[in-house]
């Protein structure tokens, strides 16, 4: 396809104003400071632009216009990068009723592949949608990549700020976009745009955009939204927060969003406020898909007040007239918090911006730093599992031959191939040979970067307060993203003073408490043994272990007080199974409030029939606490004392949290129901109750539950004083 010259710059904007008016549908339609700038420099002078403006200023409006107006000009369609799922669904349903013709792939439309494929092949779309991590599929990198960077007539990577892993969302699959950039012809233009990114993070986008020697033009405007109001309101207990939250939820403007910090809280704070009357909907990782999309059709629509959400409703979410963002918690980082609030207040005069600390936002962040980055040791383990293999190996597979919990291995895996160590293929994943370095410098940078993120989120809790600083709110946000017109906004609660209520009533804090007070979260039994297990020396007389456990060797569902990362008793707990500063586990006896607890749970407790035994499963790091808690539950239900498992010799205390493959194999042959306890269990008629202090993986449970099962219990009812998921 021949393309005709780029017009006079004139007629450009004449031609540009000609589409806005046509997308927007007002003949009044009138660019933004910034908007004709960056479709010029794409179009007239076909340059890499990097467009750092804040939430609702248009950038979309910038690559639509300048996607069509190079349609025009004989090329081929925009390729566009976007994020998340929910936020193509709103692209490109804002791209059809505008007339552009817009598809989208991603996995939630496999079914829709190869119609896209054709319309592309007959020329009938104009922009094409695509997660970062198409980029990495096998399929797409052969049958389709090829074809679009050949006749790609724009590229748009949003929000941007995923390309650095400086950036608040750390993405690997963005960082391909630097060899798509790479792959592309020069004369194609290319657009980046974010809304959140500092100096640091603009540079290193920047830098990648800049493959091949290009220039890279950078247009920054002010990050302030006029619209927004700022507060932060410190009520310590999660109870007095969701209290106040119960209390004063309708009296903020329209609909909106309550951000909480886990999957845990967002779906303890959505039961409490739906109990208290409040139309609201949880909105999690947790949360199927098809629930996920009517949640967001719902609040658009405005038939609830508000979802209660973790980060998972983040950047794919648009809803113009969002009255309010409120958080339960704190995120780690201003650039993320800034992220969030953006949500609200893009096509409204006013929206409100609250924030409700929590004691325990520190710890949570520390959790999720952790799980963060790669190490070297990690590192080493998947090269190493790869190339002793004589084929590619899925990620289960690879699960069983590295001490890697899924999550974590799939974005090491996806660090490894952006650095061309590891490659995806037809069957899972392979090394590449290259040889590759762990570069801790960069590492400690970024994990220092995070430290001094954490404490400007903790020093913006405290402006206006006397142990901070007099600065305004919004000044202080826009400063951590580097923007030169950070000013005071005159809105906010340190510019004009709080503009929320403070009080709490008396009932409405006493349901809180008495909400988070509920203990008994279930624990369902395991019913699969995880792959691989032969491949670590797991067999029975001989052979592989593997498939579904036999029912006679199932557990029954079993029961914790609660999990750590509740708001009620989630910080109570956190503190029971603190380490101390050896890293060793501090213990002790059950604490009678707790005690008080678990027996709260046993009451409440619908089994078909009552335990008649309790035995325990033992401890090397916290003996006291297991064993003082199966005798106090004993002693309280009069039930048969059969005492712990047996410690096989030389066992070791278990490492910190792994996946399944590995936590089995530490765990085989760790227990023995020795003879006296064996007899004893085969004369019972009735379950057994199995305590133990924690329960992760649930393996510990499921093998020692099988080991009673085989001795004769006729059933095992587990029972622990806490869960981590």
């Amino acid at each position: 396809m021949t393309q005709t010259q780029p017009p006079a710059p004139d007629d450009l904007h004449a031609q540009a104003l000609a589409v806005l008016r046509s997308l927007t549908g007002r003949p009044d339609a009138a660019f933004h400071p910034g908007q004709f700038e960056a479709i010029e420099a794409l179009v007239a002078r076909r340059e890499r632009a990097l467009v750092v403006q804040r939430t609702g200023w248009g950038k979309s409006a910038v690559y639509f216009i300048a996607a069509l107006l190079q349609r025009r000009r004989g090329s081929g369609p925009a390729l566009i990068v976007s994020p998340l799922l929910a936020l193509m669904r709103d692209q490109v349903a804002a791209a059809e009723r505008a007339g552009v013709r817009a598809a989208a792939i991603n996995s939630a439309n496999v079914t829709e592949w190869r119609a896209i494929e054709q319309h592309l092949a007959d020329d009938d779309v104009d922009v094409l949608f695509v997660s970062p991590e198409r980029l990495v599929n096998p399929r797409f990198r052969a049958e389709q990549l090829p074809a679009l960077v050949e006749r790609c007539g724009l590229l748009v990577i949003d929000e941007a700020h995923c390309i650095s892993d400086w950036g608040h969302d750390f993405r690997p699959d963005y960082r391909r976009i630097r060899d798509l950039i790479a792959a592309l012809p020069a004369s194609v233009p290319v657009l980046a745009t974010t809304a959140t990114a500092n100096e640091r993070v603009v540079a290193d986008v920047a830098e990648q955009m800049a493959v091949g020697g290009h220039e890279v033009f950078t247009l920054r405007g002010a990050l302030a939204r006029a619209s927004l109001r700022l507060g932060v309101l410190a009520l310590g207990t999660p109870a007095r927060r969701l209290a106040w939250l119960a209390e004063h939820l309708d009296t903020l403007p329209g609909s909106g969003i309550v951000y909480c910090l886990t999957v845990s809280a967002a779906e303890d704070a959505a039961a409490l406020l739906a109990q208290a009357g409040h139309r609201v909907l949880p909105y999690t990782g947790r949360t199927d898909a098809a629930e996920r999309a009517a949640a967001e059709d719902a609040l658009k629509r405005n038939e609830v007040k508000a979802l209660i959400a973790t980060s998972a409703l983040g950047m794919g979410f648009d809803k113009g007239d969002l009255g309010f963002v409120v958080h339960v918690g704190a995120p780690s980082s201003p650039v993320a918090y800034y992220q969030q609030v953006g949500r609200a207040g893009r096509a409204t005069p006013n929206a409100d911006v609250l924030l409700l600390p929590g004691v325990e936002d520190q710890e949570i962040w520390h959790w999720f730093a952790t799980n963060a980055m790669p190490t070297q040791a990690r590192a080493d383990a998947v090269l190493g599992a790869l190339a002793a293999a004589d084929r590619p190996l899925s990620v289960a597979a690879l699960e069983a031959r590295v001490e890697i919990r899924r999550g974590p291995l799939e974005l090491l895996l996806k660090v490894l191939a952006v650095d061309g160590a590891v490659e995806s293929v037809q069957g899972g994943w392979v090394g590449t040979g290259q040889p590759w370095s762990y570069d801790a410098e960069r590492y400690a940078r970024v994990a220092d970067a995070r430290v001094a993120e954490q404490q400007a989120m903790l020093a913006y809790e405290r402006l206006g307060t006397p142990a901070g600083d007099p600065v305004c709110r919004m000044q202080f946000l826009t400063a951590q993203l580097d923007d030169p017109h950070a000013a005071p906004c005159g809105r906010c609660d340190v510019c004009a003073g709080p503009w929320y209520p403070t009080e709490i009533t008396v009932p409405v804090l006493e349901r809180a408490q008495a909400t988070l007070d509920h203990v008994g979260v279930p624990i369902a039994p395991r019913t699969l043994w995880p792959s691989g297990l032969d491949t670590l020396g797991v067999l029975v007389d001989g052979a592989p272990l593997k498939g579904k456990l036999a029912a006679a060797d199932q557990v029954e569902e079993g029961r914790v007080v609660a999990r750590l990362t509740d708001l009620g008793w989630g910080g109570r707990l956190r503190d029971l199974f603190a380490v101390d500063a050896d890293g060793r586990p501090v213990d002790a006896e059950v604490p009678p409030e707790l005690g008080q607890a678990v027996l709260r749970v046993l009451a409440g407790w619908e089994w078909a029939q009552r335990p008649v035994a309790v035995a325990w499963v033992p401890s090397l790091g916290r003996p006291r606490l297991v064993e003082s808690l199966a005798t106090g539950i004993a002693s309280a239900g009069r039930l048969e004392l059969l005492g712990p498992l047996e410690l096989s010799p030389g066992a070791e205390p278990l490492r910190g949290s792994t996946n399944s493959a590995y936590r089995v194999r530490d765990v085989w042959g760790r227990f023995v129901v020795g003879p006296a306890m064996a007899e004893r269990v085969a004369a019972l008629s009735g379950p057994i109750l199995l305590v133990d202090d924690l329960v992760d993986s649930r393996w510990t449970i499921t093998v020692a539950g099988r080991l009673l099962r085989r001795a004769g219990a006729d059933s095992v009812m587990p029972l622990a004083l806490a869960s981590v998921g």
